[in-house]
């Protein structure tokens, strides 16, 4: 299961994804790890859905590799 991460259904905690920070929003580079938490409440989002992941870091989903639910 792959998606672009726009759609809140799709993510969910223990998931592995790419993210975009805040700080790296400009370049685009990605950042990965595994979801803890989803911050976005809405079902979905043109930018992709906010999470935060389990080191803590906050961003975007861009990509949803894989992982807990598959």
């Amino acid at each position: 299961m792959a998606g672009n991460g726009r759609i809140r259904a799709d993510v969910k905690p223990g998931l592995e994804v790419d993210i975009v920070l805040k700080q790296d929003q400009r370049t685009g580079k990605t950042t990965r790890g595994i979801v803890k938490d989803l911050l976005t409440n809405s079902p979905q989002h043109p930018h992709g859905i906010k999470v935060r992941l389990q080191d803590g870091q906050v961003g975007r989903v861009k990509n949803i590799i894989g992982g807990a639910s598959e």
